[in-house]
């Protein structure tokens, strides 16, 4: 089975997540950092077309194949859009070899207790059966800690937790992203906190679910260890969360076992009007770059 094929290259090949799943409040931004300014264009549907222009480019590179990048998260118009006459999800599996995930959050409520939870996630039943019958392998859904609040932490896992064993239950795998904002003034004591509720959470999952966890690099080197190694864990990734490529890279390569689910830091160099060779050479060079980061041995 296709289900199969894509547990083992997440379970355990070399590699890393691309994350292609910039949204709505994200992707002006993201289309500035590439070169377009918003005035090039006309409301919500003539913007997503443009990054989707850009996201069907990376897709379709040459160094953009399931050798180094196993997977990519897509936002939902991405999902829903095609690359080359084939629908996106698709594309990558058949064609690149690159598992695909989905992005379902939409967005964060505002912050009580030193963390933003998830928003509601209407109709969430009917997007994963959606993306379960394109060929979507998992999701993934994120909220965001700045202080080392024990209740805020406990708060955001039983929620990660709780919307990922709905999740499991259409048959796809959740990637579950608490992510601790790399300015928090309280990072290394959050990332502690953290790791304690996740692995309580862990431990009390039903059944044989598995999940995967997308977390910031952590201060500590190697403080997520035992969540690598949990029997309930398929991977964890990493978020860049703002770091400079070279300095995400430098962090990863302190942690083993953890990949990287790169955003900004794998797209930071690309730009609308470079040649499609230069585009594919600056690329090329990050995924270059990360992958080795990924599989270090520091």
């Amino acid at each position: 089975m296709t289900d199969d094929k894509m547990m083992a290259q997440m379970t355990g090949k070399h590699g890393f997540i691309a994350a292609l799943d910039q949204s709505g409040g994200s992707t002006p931004g993201a289309l500035r950092l590439y070169g377009i300014p918003d005035s090039a264009y006309n409301g919500e549907g003539e913007m997503f077309a443009r990054i989707h222009e850009m996201r069907v480019r990376v897709m379709t590179a040459p160094a953009f194949t399931g050798e180094k990048v196993i997977g990519a998260i897509l936002f939902e118009r991405t999902m829903d859009g095609e690359v080359k006459g084939r629908n996106t999800p698709s594309f990558l599996w058949q064609d690149r070899g690159v598992v695909p995930f989905l992005k379902v959050d939409k967005g964060l409520e505002a912050e009580a207790d030193g963390v933003c939870l998830m928003k509601p996630i209407p109709g969430l039943d009917a997007l994963l059966d959606r993306a379960k019958s394109l060929g979507v392998f998992g999701t993934k859904m994120r909220s965001t800690i700045r202080l080392a609040s024990a209740d805020g932490i406990a708060a955001i896992a039983r929620q990660q937790f709780e919307i990922g064993a709905q999740i499991s239950r259409h048959g796809l795998v959740p990637i579950l992203e608490p992510e601790v904002l790399i300015k928090s003034p309280e990072k290394a004591k959050a990332e502690a906190l953290l790791k304690d509720a996740l692995v309580r959470g862990l431990d009390a999952l039903a059944g044989d679910a598995r999940v995967m966890l997308k977390l910031t690099i952590p201060e500590t080197p190697d403080l997520y260890k035992d969540l690598i190694a949990h029997p309930r864990v398929t991977r964890v990734v990493a978020l860049s969360g703002g770091y400079t490529r070279d300095d995400a890279c430098a962090r990863l390569a302190r942690n083993h076992g953890m990949i990287a689910s790169f955003s900004r830091a794998l797209l930071e160099e690309l730009r609308v009007s470079m040649s499609d060779a230069e585009f594919n050479a600056a690329l090329g060079r990050a995924i270059e770059e990360i992958f080795a980061a990924s599989t270090a041995k520091v």
